[in-house]
């Protein structure tokens, strides 16, 4: 098995993206994560679903659990509105990162090992400039377990 026997469709999202349509598309699909395109189409970026939440987040809550324990029950139901007018770029890791992007003849194992590897929920999958779609951790782990 291959990865273009894995591979299906996956919405994609560009920097400029709004955090909060990216936090909407990630909770209405039920997806792990997304791929950030350029404007060639080209994935620039894997980006985990947990990176646009650590936007939702206040840094003070992510620094220090205990705080997140006082903060009134309604205030804190309404964290996402953090999100605000931030984008997808403000989500981009600092430090350039291996990107999980293989291509569609990559094996099961290697796939897996992407995955591992760069701890990402989701790997693309390029054909040459052509993105084909993605493979979710969930689908590789299904399939790997069937056999």
């Amino acid at each position: 098995m291959h990865a273009r026997d894995l591979v299906s469709g996956f919405p994609t999202v560009t920097a400029d993206t709004s955090a909060v349509e990216a936090a909407r598309l990630l909770a209405e699909q039920d997806l792990p994560g997304l791929i950030v395109v350029g404007d060639d189409g080209r994935p620039l970026c894997v980006l985990p679903g947990t990176q646009v939440l650590r936007l939702a987040v206040p840094r003070y809550c992510q620094d220090d659990p205990a705080l997140a324990r006082v903060i009134d029950e309604s205030q804190a139901d309404l964290f996402v509105r953090a999100l605000g007018g931030r984008t997808v770029r403000e989500c981009l890791p600092e430090q350039p990162r291996e990107l999980p992007i293989t291509d569609p003849d990559a094996t099961v194992l290697e796939v897996a090992a992407l995955m591992a590897r760069t701890h990402s929920p989701l790997v693309a999958v390029v054909d040459g400039d052509r993105l084909l779609g993605a493979i979710t951790l969930q689908t590789l782990l299904h399939r790997a377990l069937a056999v």
